[in-house]
């Protein structure tokens, strides 16, 4: 009997194992390498697309529909596939929310009453009743649900925060600002009026996100709700990340990384790794305990205006973003009133934090070079380096900006750290200020400096060319030996992040509102703080620039340890 030569390439990704050499969703190749023309995930995707129906699947008659946008991606895990997240696939081949999900956080966003109307109830002797709604899921509204649907996930938490050590990016399919059409039935006829009560309970519901991730930005409706702890404007500029058709997007876990990464920093340098690590799980959520952890923060960020363009030629042309938007940061979970003040206070210390110190998304460690070292890009093609953030309108300029003065950073900084000292009294921790997190970026005394300056301008970026050049030319008559960080472990290089940040952060005074003398009036002016953040952890090219900064130069000050 003939058989039919690599047979097994025959059959569609959908329905290989997971297993080297047939199917591997979540894995990015080096095609350069491979004698595939695409990836596993690309060819998956399109075996399935192509096959699914072109009209999205109905409801019956008289199943009741309401439609809901979602602000960014979507993700939900049919839990076929090891080792990949992947959407459930339901009618004519369409992605779909499941019904029992639907029904389950539902059920959480009601009252005791209504749960057991809506829902079912258990009955003594084990019995059960039924509730009176039927939950049908979700579906898109179009076939636009095809397009973008590889999401990739780049974990660098121990990279950015704790160790050295490499991380590799992972690939997840995911619906991007999909409309999706709920349906909800009802075994009982009921008027209008409770068909309200009914959708409003499902609002509440997807307040805090439907789906997997929620924490991170995914699954967020487009207006946000909930118990909101915290909102502010801001505007930035930056790389755009790249997906794996080389499309650029916007990511607006961007703010969730950051923040749960300044967390870490900060605990990290108030406690020893351990707690520190299982105080940030509860804020952010995580797995590291058996059970898993829903964190009791959720994120969320609304464009008001998004570009999205490249920068630069050939291989180190990039996807660039500029984007203005709403940022919220919610509560997931009931709290004590004097809980929820701590938690929020926490929240605005930490997203002020990463403003005033770094950035948010790819390369925050450095400022735009684009805006503070245009001329670096005309000495031909180079990469892509730095992002910028300012706060964005009146009320975040006013309430948001702590730091007026140059001498007020590291005041600043003890007030983030007694905010943070403040929540961990109040979740039954105490601090431990000498044992610290063992970590590369541990926020600690004897860990890290902050050193900065008042520049005229954007352009007016002294440090920047450090980070190119020799801070310290050689001069062999006076035995002057060249400076440089160049390179090295504190700049960092390819594959390796540095310790140094840099951070030109715009100034913006107060003055008085000329209409309402009674209220301040922000006025942003040219100049602004040029701030360097320094991890030196004993290496040599740290130690060295540090006795530059302090006996070698004039315009830095050391800001913080204070």
């Amino acid at each position: 009997m003939a058989t039919i030569p690599d047979s097994y390439k025959k059959v569609p990704m959908m329905f290989r194992a997971q297993v080297n050499g047939r199917c591997q969703l979540q894995r990015i190749q080096d095609l350069r390498y491979s004698d595939a023309d695409e990836q596993d995930a690309e060819r998956w995707v399109d075996e399935w697309i192509i096959k699914a129906y072109p009209q999205a699947p109905e409801f019956n008659e008289d199943v009741q529909t309401r439609t809901y946008s979602l602000s960014w991606r979507f993700v939900t895990n049919g839990g076929q596939d090891d080792g990949i997240i992947r959407p459930a696939i339901g009618a004519k081949g369409w992605p779909f929310y499941p019904g029992s999900s639907m029904k389950g956080i539902f059920r959480q966003a009601c009252s005791d009453e209504q749960a057991n109307r809506y829902c079912g109830r258990e009955l003594s002797g084990g019995d059960y009743q039924p509730g009176i709604l039927r939950f049908h899921g979700g579906y898109p509204i179009d076939s636009s649900w095809t397009e973008q649907l590889l999401d990739i996930i780049h974990p660098q938490q121990a990279t950015q925060v704790k160790s050295d050590k490499r991380s590799s990016a992972f690939v997840q399919i995911s619906l991007y600002k999909p409309e999706l059409t709920f349906g909800i039935s009802s075994i009982e006829p009921l008027a209008d009026s409770e068909w309200e009560t009914v959708w409003s309970i499902w609002e509440k519901a997807i307040a805090s996100g439907l789906g997997c991730r929620v924490s991170a930005g995914y699954g967020q409706p487009e207006k946000p709700a909930g118990e909101i702890l915290y909102q502010t404007r801001l505007k930035g500029q930056g790389q755009a990340a790249k997906l794996i058709d080389e499309t650029g997007e916007f990511r607006p876990n961007i703010f969730r990384a950051a923040l749960r990464g300044h967390a870490l920093r900060i605990f990290g340098g108030l406690t020893d790794g351990d707690t520190a690590d299982l105080i940030v799980e509860d804020l952010f959520g995580g797995i590291s305990r058996r059970e898993g952890t829903v964190g009791l923060l959720s994120m969320a960020f609304t464009e008001e205006s998004l570009e999205l363009d490249e920068f630069g030629s050939g291989a180190f042309r990039q996807p660039v973003y500029r984007v203005k938007g709403l940022l919220t940061w919610s509560l997931t979970q009931p709290l004590p009133d004097e809980q929820r003040t701590g938690l929020t206070k926490l929240v605005e210390a930490l997203t002020r934090f990463g403003m005033v110190l770094g950035g948010f998304g790819k390369s925050w460690r450095r400022a735009d070079h684009r805006l503070v070292y245009p001329e670096y890009y005309d000495e031909g093609s180079k990469p892509l380096i730095g992002c910028h953030w300012e706060w964005l309108g009146k009320r975040a300029q006013v309430r948001d900006v702590r730091v007026r003065k140059l001498e007020q950073v590291g005041e600043f900084i003890e007030q983030v750290r007694e905010t943070a000292q403040a929540w961990m009294t109040l979740r039954g921790h105490t601090p431990r200020l000498d044992s610290p997190a063992d970590w590369r970026e541990a926020w600690h005394p004897s860990q890290v400096e902050v050193w900065g300056r008042l520049a005229d301008e954007l352009e007016d970026c002294e440090a920047v060319r450090w980070l190119h050049g020799p801070y310290r030319q050689r001069d062999r008559t006076a035995r002057i030996s060249e400076g440089s960080i160049y390179q090295s472990e504190v700049t960092g290089k390819m594959g390796q992040i540095g310790r140094l940040w840099h951070r030109m952060y715009p100034w913006i005074r107060l003055v008085k509102d000329p209409d309402k003398p009674k209220r301040p009036m922000p006025l942003p002016k040219r100049q602004c703080f040029e701030l360097l953040t320094i991890f030196p952890d004993e290496i040599p090219e740290a130690l060295d620039f540090l006795e530059f900064l302090e006996n070698q130069q004039v315009q830095f000050q050391k800001l913080w340890p204070l």
